[in-house]
């Protein structure tokens, strides 16, 4: 400890005597005696890796109680969050249905449009050309009479 300076040194050294500590009176660093400076505390590590902890029966109440508490914060956080939820999901259906609307309507009408193609009367005299088809003649069409209630009579 010759490194240390001299108050270290009073510091780390119990002092033996139990009364205050005298200062001349004549240095200019006279002090009064603190209270309870004759008493020494000496501290003991104590191992207690041995000890068991005895079981407290009001500690597990109340962490039932804690975890009880727990859930029905959760619960009623879920019954308040429920609407929120339930509208989010309600518009993402929403937008998926927008968007099969969408695609159906594209779909018709590139159906319509290959319809419009596949009965155009070139394609049909085409058709006609190629199975020998011919136009039938005037002796050959027969009109068919229609009733009052707006069905249609057999040929005559």
């Amino acid at each position: 400890m010759a490194s240390l300076p001299k108050v270290f040194e009073r510091i780390q050294t119990p002092r033996p005597s139990r009364g205050p500590v005298a200062v001349p009176a004549d240095s200019g660093f006279a002090l009064r005696a603190l209270p309870q400076e004759h008493v020494f505390f000496f501290a003991k590590k104590i191992n207690n890796a041995r000890l068991v902890r005895e079981p407290d029966p009001k500690a597990r109440g109340a962490c039932w109680n804690a975890i009880g508490a727990a859930c029905l914060a959760v619960v009623a956080f879920g019954a308040a969050m429920a609407p929120q939820v339930a509208a989010k999901m309600e518009g993402y259906k929403l937008e998926a249905l927008r968007n099969e609307q969408q695609r159906l309507l594209e779909e018709r009408r590139a159906l319509d449009l290959q319809v419009a193609q596949l009965l155009s009367p070139e394609r049909l005299e085409k058709l006609a050309k190629e199975q020998n088809l011919v136009t039938p003649g005037s002796n050959q069409v027969f009109q068919l009479e229609t009733r009052p209630d707006g069905a249609v009579a057999m040929a005559k």
